[in-house]
């Protein structure tokens, strides 16, 4: 009898299609694959079904930055029912791959590639089953047999030679549910489909918070266009006092979608194994955070923008987060958002990339799967100073959407609040939460809410919110911590960082999100042994050692990862 490698790939969302993919183009015919998803679909996963999106949720990537699947979004919309086509306001003649799209219209895509995919490994041999509706409960190692067994809701359980775990988002309830008029986060978006006529808050100011904000506009008003086809907000009837307060900790809205002069360039930004092997030799273990700043984001710029150069070559880190900071702080929101609105329009019109924004989303992707080689004290650097830029600046919100944002800005409806890091939200008993923070001139403000939104999108996860209870009980799984360099430094810390503490080696180390993995996504144990039998894909548990897993960019590169190492044919 043929032996056959039994790899099960736990969620059937975007990151499972892209380990899929690989495996199917593998065409290894000694492998039998095995997908249980919980939902009634693959392929949409979370952010592209109705889990997470509405039928007015824009993606903010179009088909051309997406990386290669089996065909073309372009291709697949000249295929669509005109039925389909209506409803997502889609006109085929006009359509192309440089267009955003519906990100319910785009899960259907994706699921279209699922099952072009299957229909790739039917023909070249390769052994597929899925398990639609089933979810799975434990995870369970056995090191002495060289096996896994994953255990579904129904008690069955199944055993397999390597298991990847791609179960995606996932938003833990703290007291929605509970308490009346207090969500743990906007999703699934239909839970927002009520009308108020009260103020709400909206905890952040990212897509996330975008999201929720148009689905609330549209069950509490109308957005017409006036006779200069301008796009205004009418609050409905019965919903006059109906407004929405931004609370945002740096006081500012998220970057616009701009035209990428080159879409896939994230893909040739990371660091080779010899470049990173080097740094650390060179940096007593470590990989310095300011060389990878040097050399993915500062030296790119000497050959396409040296003008540019010349200003930031001598630039620190801080430094240049401090000048963009202060020039974007200089602007009333709104403002800001609605010049950078046309700068954008200006970019898509003309096909000129603002540069510097796309090269601070290649050093943001160039610098997440080496993260884990910084010291404790470039990880903090780097949580305080660039990722909160980073975070607005690569946010890529699309044009649709800046609209509808100023139009209910310019209607009264919405506004945005400077929180500061001390901003905290205090659920009550009767409902809502009471908003506590200090404001920029200094001052302590409490502010009740009937209706409270959690919106900073997803959040990382700890090691000890893992679903899979016999991956912590046996063991199997660590959490993820960064060492200082300094230990001076590290004992200095501990003092007022609770996320610090010192190892039984004496040496203090920074606790991160998530869980310990290598390069390659294995899971890693409290003694440092890596498991070839167990990948983790899931971006909530991986957060501490990967700043930026967001997005399909990561899918695809992540997957080339795993399965080289599952198939050793790296």
């Amino acid at each position: 009898m043929k032996t056959f490698k039994k790899i099960a790939i736990l969620g059937g969302g975007p990151s499972a299609l892209f380990i899929f993919k690989r495996l199917v183009e593998s065409e290894r015919t000694d492998i039998s694959i095995e997908i249980f998803e919980k939902s009634d679909k693959l392929g949409s996963g979370m952010p592209y079904s109705k889990a997470g999106a509405n039928d007015e949720h824009i993606t903010n990537v179009s088909g051309n930055e997406i990386p290669d699947l089996v065909t073309s979004v372009n291709d697949w919309i000249q295929t669509l029912p005109a039925d389909l086509l209506t409803r997502f306001r889609i006109n085929p003649d006009k359509f192309n791959d440089y267009k955003v799209m519906p990100r319910l219209l785009f899960g259907k895509y994706l699921t279209a590639q699922f099952d072009l995919l299957k229909n790739q490994a039917a023909l070249s041999g390769i052994l597929v089953e899925t398990y639609l509706g089933k979810e799975v409960t434990d995870i369970i190692d056995y090191p002495e047999q060289n096996k896994v067994r994953v255990k579904l809701a129904d008690q069955s359980e199944f055993e397999y030679d390597n298991v990847i775990i791609c179960t995606g988002h996932r938003w833990p309830k703290k007291f929605e549910g509970k308490i009346p008029g207090y969500f743990d986060s906007p999703y699934p978006p239909s839970k927002l489909e009520f009308k108020v006529n009260h103020r709400v808050a909206i905890k952040g100011s990212s897509l996330t918070a975008i999201d929720g904000i148009r689905t609330l506009a549209r069950h509490n008003g109308e957005f017409k266009l006036d006779q200069n086809d301008k796009l205004l907000f009418e609050p409905a009837p019965g919903s006059e006092d109906f407004k929405i307060v931004m609370h945002s900790r740096n006081g500012m809205l998220p970057a616009i979608r701009f035209h990428l002069e080159d879409p896939h360039l994230l893909k040739d930004s990371i660091l080779s194994k010899a470049e990173v092997a080097q740094n650390k030799a060179e940096n007593d273990g470590f990989l310095a955070l300011d060389f990878v700043f040097e050399k993915n984001f500062k030296e790119m710029f000497k050959e396409k923008r040296p003008e540019f150069y010349a200003i930031i070559k001598d630039l620190s880190m801080e430094d240049f987060v401090t000048i963009v900071m202060n020039k974007r702080e200089r602007y009333e929101p709104f403002q800001l958002f609605k010049t950078e609105y046309f700068e954008a329009e200006e970019s898509i019109k003309k096909e000129e990339s603002v540069y510097w924004k796309e090269l601070l989303a290649v050093l943001s992707f160039a610098m997440n799967y080496p993260a884990k080689y910084f010291s404790a004290e470039d990880m903090l650097r780097l949580q305080k100073t660039l990722m909160p830029l980073i975070s607005i600046v690569i946010a890529f919100v699309p044009q649709s959407s800046v609209e509808e944002i100023l139009a209910l800005n310019e209607a009264g409806v919405l506004e945005i609040v400077s929180v500061g890091e001390d901003g905290a939200e205090e659920a009550q008993p009767e409902g809502g939460a009471i908003y506590h923070y200090t404001d920029e001139d200094g001052q302590r403000q409490s502010n009740q809410y009937d209706t409270f939104i959690d919106c900073v999108g997803q959040p990382h996860l700890s090691y000890q919110d893992l679903p899979y209870p016999s991956l912590i009980s046996k063991k199997t799984v660590s959490p993820a911590k960064i060492k200082f360099k300094d230990n001076k430094a590290g004992m200095e810390a501990s003092k007022t960082n609770d996320k610090v503490e010192k190892g039984i080696d004496g040496c203090y180390y920074l606790n991160v999100p998530g869980i310990t993995i290598n390069d390659n996504f294995q899971v890693i144990n409290n003694y440092n042994a890596l498991n070839d039998r167990i990948y983790m894909m899931a971006v909530p548990y991986i957060g501490g050692y990967n700043p930026d897993y967001s997005g399909l960019d990561f899918c695809e590169a992540a997957s080339e990862r795993i399965v080289n190492a599952l198939l050793k044919t790296n």
